[in-house]
């Protein structure tokens, strides 16, 4: 079966389980190989919310589902797709209805993904662990939200990650030698009018890390570039 991946990081998920995308990503290939699927494109969501506006990544696979590029659709986990139950479950009756199948590289949820009249309760289960991943999240960002009051009460930076070129020293902001050395690539690059792709492909292959993982990915040299511009007063 020809079949698409999505796969997504933001702040708090990393913070939670490390999942990042090298390891999203060898999770679907490992799982396509494992089942004897092809994955023809990989779509990637970096440092984002799960809201649904703020994700074109996903938007762009719903159209590749819906233009027949591809059978299905597979996530690293359901949770990569949604950590809202509702907006989990509009997603996939919406993949359904497309003619399109939605995988798991989980096997424990793959179980629960297909939705049998004779027997309901592979459905409550699914929206069970729905809910759960959704509270998790909540008390996920409870907990991050004191830590950075107690924090700031105590007068230390607690505005969360720093931006990529720049690191916390104490209770101050000060910049990344190494990660400044990346971006002034990088803004070269773009001068050049090299795409996206181009431009994280060459990162790698220099040797210019981002803050995590080893590799960079067209999402993240956007984000990247689009704040370095902001803080230069230049146009995206």
């Amino acid at each position: 079966m020809k079949l698409i991946g999505y796969i997504r990081v933001s702040t708090v998920g990393q913070a939670e389980d490390g999942m990042g995308l090298d390891v999203q990503t060898d999770s679907i290939r490992a799982w396509a190989r494992a089942n004897g699927h092809r994955i023809t494109e990989i779509f990637t969501e970096a440092g984002v919310s799960g809201k649904l506006e703020d994700r074109p990544a996903l938007g762009d696979a719903l159209r590749a589902l819906r233009d027949g590029s591809a059978d299905g659709i597979v996530v690293p986990k359901l949770d990569r797709l949604a950590r809202d139950l509702v907006v989990q479950e509009q997603l996939i009756a919406e993949i359904r209805r497309m003619g399109a199948d939605i995988h798991s590289a989980v096997a424990g949820e793959a179980a629960y993904l297909v939705d049998d009249p004779d027997d309901p309760s592979r459905k409550l289960i699914r929206q069970i662990l729905g809910a759960v991943n959704e509270y998790e999240r909540a008390m996920i960002a409870l907990r991050l939200r004191s830590g950075r009051k107690q924090k700031a009460a105590a007068g230390g930076y607690a505005y969360g990650a720093p931006a990529f070129g720049v690191r916390a020293e104490g209770k101050q902001l000060t910049a990344d030698e190494r990660e400044q050395a990346a971006l002034t690539r990088m803004v070269e690059l773009a001068e050049e009018g090299a795409s996206l792709r181009t431009i994280a492909d060459t990162l790698t292959a220099e040797g210019h890390r981002p803050k995590r993982g080893d590799r960079w990915h067209p999402t993240t040299v956007n984000r990247a570039l689009v704040r370095a511009r902001a803080e230069n007063g230049t146009a995206a």
